[in-house]
């Protein structure tokens, strides 16, 4: 199912907890996002695509002192490795969030608290639970297993404090219709069902607050100095906040609500379920997809400072390319499932289709048709069809979120080119010699033009190539 043909396309990934520096598996997510962003512009929409970092946790503060750091100078180290991140990668995020910014972000957090309490649906109680502090979350039984938390496999702390609570539970039917219907789409289907067999268990009052003696530098709750706002309740509020929630009704009603939210499946739970919650609260339109990726794993294990097995992407493009890293992660991973990262799929897949693939292809027809005088681009009929045969199996892919089916269309054009140079082998003397030259420099062209959303550094460089007909290494083989 396509997007909707408007002019606008807000896209936002989720945003990073500032408690370690980035890993692939925020990579992978950051990528995807961008890929839907530059299709969108280049479709002609104007977009807004928003990432950043989400600072006021409780592990955030736990790492900040372990590095014998303030919350502050901790965190606005570790943003600045994920801006730094957006900039290798060459994400094309129009702006970049930090939850500690109190002229940008606080102002909205604090005006959806008051809203969300002129509503009814903020009550204080005192509560005794079982907190994940991974999850920055309380817990139930049925997210235990073994009496651990299903995703960090840590055993939850039990905490007993007065806080403030959302009514979640008041808008238990709204959400499990919206989430069946189709109001808000969640991709895939198996999260789908995920959320709605957890909808159905029945949804508890969500804990909106903690003291303000466990979280001093994050917002205070308006009106109770002696409280801070939780985590979640600010974080999901930067999808508002740099599109005008609080000040720009203009930009807010052009960009809201979101076409798309980019999550990993650990978080889907308050995305799917907590945030459409607040938002009928507030009376605003409901995001219109939720994209739900899995994780990267390393030789098939959960990455995790304990075992040694974290992949900077920051080293990895380093050594790399940014191209290449981007291609691995959107060709190799599937899109909606768990993903597996070693440096020798890497260098498989970096010679195989890159060097040897695209990069070999791009040289061979730039110093064919460096040697003869071809006027123009020409296509054959046969060669117009694959073209755009290609193009829409491309556009079906992204369509579908599918990114890696979306590159293997383009790469099944790359393969009938190589195939088409060996048939009419245009190196020889003969009447056809400019015309196949001219239907590779146009098969060529479209490559370059179907490559924008996903390698737009490469795309920018083939365009180049066959403007000045002059072959320059794409991807020398490692």
């Amino acid at each position: 199912m396509p997007f909707m043909p408007k002019n606008k396309f807000y896209i936002t990934t989720s945003i990073a907890y500032a408690n370690a520096a980035p890993h692939i598996g925020f990579a992978l997510e950051s990528i995807q996002a961008d890929v839907l962003a530059r299709y969108n512009r280049k479709r002609g929409k104007d977009v807004f695509f928003l990432t950043g970092t989400d600072e006021h946790g409780r592990k955030v503060a736990e790492a900040a002192k372990k590095s014998g750091k303030s919350p502050k100078e901790f965190t606005d180290e570790i943003s600045a490795k994920f801006k730094s991140l957006a900039r290798v990668l060459n994400l094309s995020n129009d702006d970049f969030i930090r939850t500690t910014d109190k002229k940008r972000h606080w102002p909205s957090v604090e005006k959806v608290w008051l809203e969300l309490e002129k509503k009814g649906d903020i009550y204080k109680k005192k509560y005794q639970g079982l907190y994940c502090v991974g999850c920055e979350a309380f817990i139930t039984k049925k997210d235990l297993q073994n009496g651990e938390c299903i995703i960090h496999k840590k055993t939850p702390e039990t905490v007993e404090e007065e806080n403030y609570f959302f009514r979640l539970s008041k808008y238990l039917k709204k959400i499990e219709r919206i989430i069946k219907e189709d109001n808000i789409r969640i991709i895939p289907q198996e999260r789908k069902n995920e959320m709605l067999s957890f909808v159905r268990q029945g949804l508890e009052d969500v804990s909106f607050s903690r003291p303000r003696k466990d979280l001093k530098w994050a917002i205070p709750v308006p009106n109770d100095p002696s409280a801070s706002i939780y985590v979640w309740a600010d974080a999901l509020v930067n999808y508002l906040s740099l599109i005008g929630y609080a000040g720009d009704k203009k930009k807010f009603k052009k960009f809201w609500p979101a076409d798309v939210h980019c999550v990993g499946k650990d978080i889907q739970k308050f995305h799917c379920l907590i945030w459409p919650g607040m938002l009928l609260s507030l009376g605003l339109p409901l995001p219109k997809i939720i994209f739900v990726h899995g994780f990267v794993t390393v030789r098939g294990q959960k990455i995790s400072k304990s075992l040694g097995n974290v992949i900077d992407p920051l080293d990895l493009v380093k050594k790399y390319g940014a191209d290449p890293v981007r291609y691995f992660l959107l060709r190799e991973v599937p899109s909606m499932e768990d993903g597996d990262f070693t440096y020798e799929k890497f260098e498989q897949r970096y010679n195989s289709d890159l060097a040897k693939g695209l990069g070999n292809l791009v040289a061979r027809v730039i110093t064919l048709a460096g040697k003869i005088p071809i006027k123009k681009n020409s296509s054959s009929a046969k060669l117009n069809s694959v073209v755009k045969k290609a193009g829409k199996e491309c556009q079906l892919g992204l369509a579908e979120f599918k990114f890696n089916e979306a590159l293997f269309a383009i790469w099944s054009l790359v393969g009938f080119c190589d195939r088409y140079i060996e048939r009419e082998k245009p190196w020889q003397e003969g009447k056809k010699r400019d015309e196949v030259i001219g239907n590779l420099l146009f098969a060529v062209d479209n490559i370059a033009d179907l490559l924008i959303p996903f390698l737009p550094e490469t795309s920018e460089k083939i365009a180049e190539q066959l403007k000045n007909r002059k072959s320059k290494p794409l991807f020398p083989r490692i």
